[in-house]
C-alpha cells in the first residue's frame, strides 16, 4: 500500500474527510503495527466553524498544529482522560482538521484487544477515544508528521492505481451531523460528518 502524499492533505477540508474513508491508518510502536481502516469521520472548518478549536482563529497550545501545513496528528485528551486524534489539513495559516471517529480493524487486532480489554471486534474502534486507545495513540502522538514511519494513512491501492480515492472497494458515503456539539449554534446542523454507509464499526449509525 502507498503512504499518502502530503497534497492529500493540503486541499478542503470537507474533500480530504470525504476522501479519507477507506484510507487506512497505520500506527507503528515497540508493541507491535495496528492498522484499521478509516469508516467515520468529521470535518472542522476553523475559523468560521464554531464547533471547531480554533474557532474565530484562538490559536492556543493545543490548537497550534492545525495552524502549520496539513498532513499532521492533532491529539488532544477529553474528559481527562480519552486521547483524540484528528489529521491536520489545508495550507498554513488556515487551522482545519478531520477528526477521526471509527475505525475498521484489520491488522494487530490481538494488540488492539490487549489495549482495550475486550474480545468484541466492533468495540475495539467505533469510537474517537476507543480508537486512540487500540492503536495506541496519545499525546505523544500531538505533531507527528503524517508522512513519517510513525504514524501515518495508507492509501490501500488495488493493482498499483494511483491517485487519492477510487482505489478502495466501492462504498456510499454518508453525510449526516456532527456528534456532541449542540454549544455549536448553527454549526451543530452543519451535515459534515461523514461515514461509510452500512459500515458496522461506525461509532453511531446515521
Amino acid at each position: 500500500m502507498k503512504k499518502l502524499p502530503r497534497s492529500f492533505y493540503t486541499r478542503s477540508t470537507l474533500e480530504v474527510a470525504r476522501d479519507l474513508l477507506g484510507k487506512v491508518l497505520v500506527h507503528e510502536t515497540p508493541e507491535g503495527i495496528t492498522k484499521g481502516k478509516i469508516v467515520e469521520v468529521e470535518a472542522y472548518c476553523g475559523v468560521g466553524d464554531k464547533g471547531a478549536h480554533a474557532y474565530g482563529g484562538l490559536r492556543t497550545d493545543r490548537t497550534e498544529i492545525m495552524f502549520g501545513a496539513g498532513g499532521f496528528s492533532y491529539v488532544y485528551l477529553i474528559y481527562g482522560m480519552h486521547s483524540c486524534m484528528n489529521i491536520v489539513t489545508e495550507k498554513k495559516d488556515v487551522p482545519e482538521c478531520v477528526f477521526l471517529r471509527a475505525l475498521e480493524p484489520i491488522e494487530g487486532i490481538e494488540l488492539m484487544e490487549k489495549r482495550r480489554k475486550t474480545d468484541k471486534l466492533k468495540n475495539l474502534c467505533s469510537g474517537p477515544g476507543k480508537l486512540c486507545q487500540a492503536m495506541g495513540i496519545d499525546r505523544s502522538c500531538y505533531g507527528l508528521d503524517l508522512l513519517g514511519d510513525k504514524l501515518y494513512v495508507e492509501q490501500p491501492a488495488k493493482g498499483g492505481g494511483t491517485g487519492f480515492g477510487g482505489e478502495e472497494e466501492p462504498f456510499e458515503i454518508a453525510a449526516s451531523k456532527r456528534i456532541n456539539i449542540d454549544y455549536a449554534e448553527e454549526a451543530k446542523d452543519f451535515l459534515w460528518r461523514f461515514s461509510i454507509q452500512g459500515n458496522p464499526f461506525v461509532s453511531v449509525k446515521v
